[in-house]
C-alpha cells in the first residue's frame, strides 16, 4: 500500500498570494524629517552684527613685503645641433620600428647595443604607423668647460593607433658628432 501526500488546502503565509488583488494598491510615503533651522524674520537677528569695513582699511598699503620666487640656477640651453640630431634620430628610430626605413641607417647614429634593441622592437607585431608629437632636449653635462655641452637628455612622445607613447634617450658628443648612447621606448 502506497501513501501519497496531498497538498494542504490552506495557503502558506510566507509565499505571495497567487491571486491578484482587484483593487489597486495606494502608494504610501514616510515623512521626511526637516533638519533646517526654523526661519527667522528679516529684521530680527540674534547676536552682534559686523560693521562694513572702512574705505581706509580697504585701500591700506600692504604691511608685508612682496615675496619673490627663489632664484633657480639656470642650466645652459642645449646646442641647436643637439636638438636637430635628437629630432632626426628619434624620427628615424620610430620609422625603423614601423619598418618604413632600413636598420642600416641607424648605425652611424647610435651604439651597436642600441641598434640591436631597435631591431628587437622592430620584430614585434605592430598595427598602424607612429607619428612623432613632441621632442624636448635638456643639457646635462658641460664637460668641465662652461658653454660646451657634451651630453643631453632627450624625451619625446609619439602616437600610434590613438595611443600616446613615450621615448627617453641620452645623447653624447662622439668624435665631433652627436651619438645616442641610451634609449628607452615605452
Amino acid at each position: 500500500m502506497t501513501t501519497s501526500t496531498l497538498p494542504d488546502p490552506t495557503p502558506d503565509p510566507t509565499l505571495p498570494d497567487p491571486t491578484p488583488d482587484p483593487t489597486p494598491q495606494l502608494w504610501t510615503s514616510t515623512p521626511i524629517i526637516d533638519y533646517e533651522p526654523a526661519p527667522e524674520a528679516v529684521g530680527r537677528r540674534r547676536g552682534p552684527v559686523c560693521a562694513a569695513p572702512s574705505v581706509e582699511s580697504l585701500h591700506r598699503a600692504a604691511q608685508r613685503p612682496q615675496r619673490r620666487p627663489p632664484a633657480v640656477a639656470s642650466e645652459p640651453p642645449p646646442p641647436k645641433s643637439a636638438v636637430v640630431f635628437a629630432e632626426t634620430a628619434l624620427r628615424q628610430v620610430i620609422e625603423v620600428i614601423d619598418r618604413r626605413r632600413p636598420i642600416a641607417q641607424l648605425r652611424p647614429l647610435m651604439t651597436p647595443v642600441l641598434v640591436d634593441r631597435v631591431i628587437a622592437h622592430a620584430g614585434e607585431a605592430r598595427r598602424g604607423s607612429a607619428t612623432m608629437r613632441r621632442v624636448r632636449v635638456r643639457s646635462v653635462d658641460d664637460g668641465g668647460t662652461p658653454g660646451d655641452v657634451c651630453a643631453a637628455e632627450v624625451f619625446a612622445s609619439f602616437t600610434r593607433c590613438g595611443r600616446v607613447h613615450a621615448v627617453a634617450a641620452r645623447i653624447e658628443r662622439y668624435r665631433d658628432r652627436w651619438r645616442m648612447v641610451a634609449l628607452q621606448i615605452g
